[in-house]
């Protein structure tokens, strides 16, 4: 390669094919050109390669709170002469532009990203991934980061790595590979036995008892994912907002809420990525102490909406660390008599108080996406707090 190519970023996105590729092929091949430790936050579209690398390489896989969290990580595996794999949605390529811009870039630290491309120009996706999907190439671009298509075949797979890794040896610059929709196919593995009944409730019904024992006019802010959708399928109303994309976020929305409107009771059905992805949130909730404000982590110990992959939450004490920020109080909870009590405490006395609630995975597989257009649930949810 060229000196003057390898400073010019790479803007190919065709497709190369339609064929799946085999995750344990992919797993193998990274092994092979040296690759590892991979860390990331999961997309569906490379839940196969994750489930690959936690069944065959079960030492490789970091699941990482955030993308700049993921990418920093990496960086420092990169000091210890290790060739650090980043595994993001391009949706989170908004949480890694700081650690790849003034850490990879600065200390030139080059670490390879495997980004999906949600929201693909011609290819039809969720409204939050509209936007990132057409500027994923430029923003490549516009950071220095050379990229290319996720090769479309097994054979094409071992030079391209190659071509990443002269790039990266050459310029110290990251390199980056857009995966597509469907070019991996489903990873069969034998799963582990299913947890005992210490954690009986489905998420819909989590959210069913929080809203029935909340006061009628109660704000209600849902993170992205299958929260809103359950919680606009089974309990929709003017007073609930579905956070739609900016996974983390909702406790923040929250208090932006909660602040703006201090005479309103307002609940926050977070889960437990999102909370672990924006956990710095807590300390400012409890640094602005809120009194009306319930925060509630669904938890079941993984990220449901992209495949389930496991979370890292069974080893977090959300309510320590709650209690440790400032929150007025906090509750553990695994059943639906406890979850009432716990919500209709909240209303009683002055908070913030966050509640934890132990869930087993599971939806209901026909489960459909939001009918409401976010611009529209938005402006009724703002309706209904001036109104």
């Amino acid at each position: 390669m060229e000196p003057s190519a390898r400073t010019a970023p790479d803007t190919r996105v065709g497709r190369a094919s339609s064929r799946a590729l085999d995750a344990s092929v992919v797993a193998a091949t990274f092994a092979q050109a040296g690759f590892g430790p991979f860390t990331g936050v999961p997309c569906s579209f490379l839940g196969p390669l994750i489930s690959a690398l936690e069944s065959e390489y079960p030492r490789a896989y970091l699941a990482a709170a955030n993308e700049g969290e993921a990418v920093a990580i990496s960086a420092g595996a990169r000091l210890t002469g290790r060739r650090p794999v980043v595994i993001l949605q391009n949706s989170g390529l908004g949480n890694a532009v700081n650690p790849l811009t003034s850490l990879c870039h600065t200390l030139r630290l080059p670490v390879l990203l495997l980004i999906t491309w949600r929201g693909e120009p011609g290819h039809k996706d969720e409204p939050q991934h509209q936007l990132m999907g057409e500027i994923t190439p430029d923003l490549l671009t516009a950071m220095k980061i050379r990229h290319e298509e996720f090769p479309g075949s097994a054979d094409q797979l071992g030079p391209a790595l190659a071509r990443a890794v002269d790039h990266m040896d050459g310029t110290g610059l990251p390199y980056a590979f857009l995966v597509h929709k469907g070019a991996l196919a489903p990873y069969r593995r034998v799963r582990d036995a299913p947890r005992a009944a210490a954690a009986p409730m489905l998420r819909a019904e989590a959210i069913t008892t929080v809203v029935d024992a909340a006061a009628p006019d109660t704000l209600v802010v849902a993170t992205t994912g299958k929260t809103a959708r359950e919680l606009e399928r089974d309990r929709d109303r003017p007073a609930n907002l579905y956070v739609v994309g900016s996974m983390g976020c909702a406790s923040s929305i929250g208090l932006g809420v909660a602040l703006g409107a201090p005479e309103r009771d307002v609940i926050v059905l977070d889960g437990d990525g999102a909370a672990l992805m924006r956990l710095e949130a807590m300390a400012t909730i409890g640094r602005q102490a809120p009194r009306r404000l319930l925060h509630i982590v669904l938890d079941n110990e993984a990220y449901e909406s992209t495949g389930g992959q496991s979370t890292f939450s069974a080893g977090v004490d959300f309510c320590a660390v709650a209690v440790a920020c400032g929150y007025a109080s906090a509750a553990d909870v695994s059943d639906a008599c406890g979850l009432r009590a716990a919500t209709e405490r909240a209303r009683a006395t002055p908070g913030p108080h966050l509640v934890r609630v132990r869930i087993r995975p599971g939806s209901d597989p026909s489960l459909g996406r939001p009918a409401l257009a976010p611009p529209e649930a938005a402006a009724r949810f703002a309706g209904s707090v001036l109104g």
